[in-house]
């Protein structure tokens, strides 16, 4: 007896990059391909530097917040230029 054995074709290539799974809609597809052929780049590789500045934006408000919250019920005295800098 013969025993078949298959292997996926991406089972000894290794890779440092996560790999995700997004179901989007049929505009988003349309205007992500747009974009990525408008940079001459891969979707996968538009989708993903899309995602990072996503999450620099929120990252940003998120930061935004904690300032916010740090300077809202405290008696502060401010400084003009020329007072920090004598």
């Amino acid at each position: 007896m013969t025993q078949l054995i298959h292997f996926w074709y991406t089972y000894f290539m290794t890779t440092t990059k996560t790999r995700i799974n997004i179901t989007a809609d049929r505009d988003v597809k349309k205007s992500l391909v747009a974009a990525a052929k408008r940079d001459g780049m891969p979707t996968a590789s538009k989708a993903a530097e899309l995602l990072r500045l996503a999450l620099e934006l929120e990252e940003d408000l998120a930061l935004s917040d904690l300032a916010d919250s740090r300077l809202t019920g405290k008696k502060i005295k401010w400084l003009s230029h020329r007072q920090v800098w004598k």
